[in-house]
């Protein structure tokens, strides 16, 4: 299959589930009747009842397994604490403008749509060309402002609506400005993200942790980006819900006590090695992953692996799942390592979760800010003569050198912004000089008498002499030590998941006369938005009697449902709850037990009507619950002839208990479905599939009873 061909088959996939999504209200565009405003979506009751789920799994998978603070801070935050975090200065996508109507449009995006529709639409495209254009997509993020905007005009693109021209490429703030209080002087911003509030309070959480590390940190809300052009539905929206995960730990000790338990696990994995050099992501144990280096600390490796087992619970592909690291020029300064869990559904691979060792830059840089010390302190149980190093700025000299500028020099000496330019030195938001890079000046000034420095809060170099500053180390007794805590980051964007979760639940099926395809969501119980649907087979009050003692007990076991009492075909009724994805259907066909059916499989079993909420209950525990290792061991001498068939495949004869052998059974044809069962084997049941065996067993049980009692033993 060409490309052409293969973005028409991803777009008609696409098209066919937003359909069914915003008719059956799952989520729609904002403000509709007003033609509503891009970037902007509403959930409907489904996409409501999937997002509260999740997020309640999430808390349950992460907040209280990690025994996890929780916060809520406001979304209005002060212009000092995204200064203080770099957002005010730094938070910019590249913009351009169409020069005649003053339309907005993100540059890479322009770019990145040029390249991918001359490869996939280009039937002329030449293999140089075809090279470049991926080798553009390859770089696309690195391009700088100068080389982005060289591209678009070199390849004449212009603006999307219009064929107009466009202008040179600028920085946009993505920050929603707003201020606080009726004066307007107290500026402000809609959060970005929600980690800038655990940051600033993690002194108190510290304290309300009792003064110990390692401790984690954690919120869910609403953060706000004012996207410059908003596309690709859910993925890329101007309000959406993170939930994100503040983990503190001793920068000298990122080992994890739980590491153990997510060691084995083997999922696609793409090393920055590997980017580079143009191999695919592979299968990796996680465990071997942090031993040789690949991910940076047992810590962060903990959290990749509870990421990966939190995503594939909730019904992502575990197939279509990767975990990619950060290019060297893709890391921010201060990061010691960062792992995107990406997802692939029709628009690609989409980053859903970040995962980063962000260092101790956030704290440090409030500290800087407020003055207030964010760090924690680990008491010696005896006094330690340590080796400290002292750096002394003579201020009379730096004042008659630098008058007015001098107290910037002293800060930046002691350890605020400091760039070495003989040695491409850069210390950001330290509170101190590093012991290596002081030593390092201290040698440039007794062997030149000089040194060069940019300061940046002058924004240029300065020339520091020897009699300007003394550095030395001095042995001093320390009770305790004093430090700035690392932060692993795990950081979800709730929408992007639930979106791919859309694509990755959806298929279609055949309906029962075969003349029309049926959509359904194969989503798992456990985030299904509608755990089951109540039927009364035809309408009768007795059964429709029933049915409401069903969903009165539905209701107290907290299980929620849809109860439908029309006279419609209980076929049709199906297949609307399954466009649903609600897992099981009960229909109330007598007046003492009824039928569940299950949505994928279309199985059924007969459950008493006293019974039902707790059947359900059982069948709606999550995917890592619900299954069960049972070992059949089929021994071929004991079935019985008229039950069971054999074929045989791969070549095999088929005699004794060779491996090659299959069996079938039409008693568990039902249970089994497209399983093979070979000798010997185990098969990993759902507990769905472990209700119809017993049922199974109980019916085979009552034929050889049957026969027994007619003396056919």
């Amino acid at each position: 299959m060409d490309a052409a061909q293969e973005a028409h088959n991803r777009e008609a996939f696409r098209q066919a589930i937003v359909n069914t999504l915003e008719r059956r209200l799952f989520y729609i565009p904002s403000f509709k009747i007003y033609r509503g405003v891009a970037g902007l979506y509403d959930y409907g009751p489904p996409g409501c009842a999937i997002k509260s789920n999740v997020l309640a799994f999430w808390r349950q998978h992460f907040v209280l397994e990690e025994n996890m603070l929780e916060v809520d801070c406001p979304c209005v935050t002060p212009e000092t604490v995204l200064k203080a975090s770099g957002h005010v200065d730094k938070f910019t996508d590249l913009m351009v403008k169409d020069e005649k109507t003053g339309t907005c449009y993100r540059a890479d995006h322009l770019l990145k749509d040029f390249c991918k529709e001359k490869l996939e639409k280009d039937p002329k495209i030449t293999q140089e060309k075809a090279a470049e254009f991926k080798h553009i997509l390859a770089v696309l993020d690195d391009l700088s402002v100068k080389e982005l905007g060289a591209k678009i005009k070199d390849y004449g693109i212009t603006a999307p609506d219009t064929k107009n021209p466009l202008s040179a490429p600028y920085p946009f703030n993505l920050m929603f400005q707003t201020s606080i209080g009726p004066s307007g002087l107290s500026p402000g911003y809609m959060r970005p993200e929600t980690a800038q509030g655990i940051f600033v309070n993690f002194k108190d959480l510290y304290y309300y942790n009792g003064n110990k590390l390692p401790f984690a940190a954690a919120q869910i809300g609403q953060a706000f980006r004012n996207e410059i052009s908003p596309r690709q539905g859910l993925l890329r929206v101007r309000e959406f819900t993170l939930a994100e995960i503040e983990h503190f730990v001793d920068p000298d000790d990122k080992a994890h006590p739980k590491f153990f338990e997510v060691a084995k696990l083997e999922f696609l994995m793409f090393p920055r090695e590997d980017q580079v050099s143009g191999r695919s992501a592979r299968r990796i144990i996680i465990g071997e992953a942090v031993s040789e280096g690949v991910v940076n600390n047992e810590t962060l490796g903990y959290f990749i692996g509870r990421v990966y087992l939190f995503l594939t619970s909730l019904g992502i592909n575990k197939e279509r799942l990767r975990f990619r690291q950060h290019l060297a020029n893709e890391m921010a300064h201060y990061a010691a390592d960062c792992w995107d869990a990406e997802i692939e559904c029709s628009y690609g691979w989409i980053e859903c979760v970040g995962i980063a060792d962000r260092s101790a830059y956030d704290l440090r840089a409030h500290t800087d800010k407020s003055g207030v010390p964010l760090v924690a302190h680990e008491k010696f149980a005896e006094p330690r003569e340590v080796e400290k190093l002292v750096i002394t700025p003579v201020k009379k000299n730096l004042g008659l050198a630098f008058k007015g500028n001098w107290k910037m020099v002293v800060e930046a000496l002691e350890g605020d912004n400091i760039f070495l330019t003989g040695l491409q030195l850069f210390i950001e938001g330290r509170q101190a000089m590093g012991e290596k890079q002081a030593m390092e000046m201290k040698a440039i000034l007794e062997s030149k008498g000089e040194a060069e420095f940019q300061i940046c809060t002058l924004g240029k170099d300065v020339t520091i002499k020897k009699n300007m500053v003394t550095i030395s180390k001095e042995m001093k007794k320390e009770h305790q030590r004093v430090f700035t805590p690392s932060v692993i980051e795990p950081s979800f964007g709730i929408g992007r998941i639930i979106y791919c979760l859309y694509e990755h639940s959806f298929y279609t099926r055949p309906s029962k006369d075969g003349d029309e395809q049926l959509n359904v969501f194969r989503f798992p119980p456990l985030v299904a938005p509608i755990k089951c649907t109540v039927f009364p087979l035809v309408q009768n009050q007795q059964y429709e009697e029933v049915a409401k003692s069903i969903a009165k007990s539905l209701t107290a076991a907290g299980i929620s449902y849809k109860i439908d009492i029309t006279g419609t075909s209980i076929g049709k009724r199906y297949a609307r709850t399954d466009e649903l994805g609600v897992p099981f259907a009960i229909t109330v066909d007598s007046t003492s037990s009824v039928t569940v059916r299950e949505r994928d499989s279309k199985q059924q079993i007969r459950v008493n009507v006293e019974e039902v909420a707790a059947v359900i209950k059982e069948l709606e525990l999550p995917p890592n619950s619900t299954a069960f290792g049972i070992n059949l061991n089929l021994n071929t001498d004991d079935m019985e002839k008229e039950d069971w068939t054999e074929d045989n495949f791969g070549g095999g004869e088929g005699k004794g208990d060779s491996p090659n052998r299959v069996h079938t059974c039409p008693t568990w044809g039902r249970l089994i479905g497209p399983k093979k069962l070979h000798h010997g084997d185990e098969y990993e049941l759902s507990l769905f599939e472990c209700f119809l065996m017993l049922e199974a067993l109980a019916m085979a049980a009552m034929i050889r009873l049957v026969k027994w009692l007619s003396g056919n033993k």
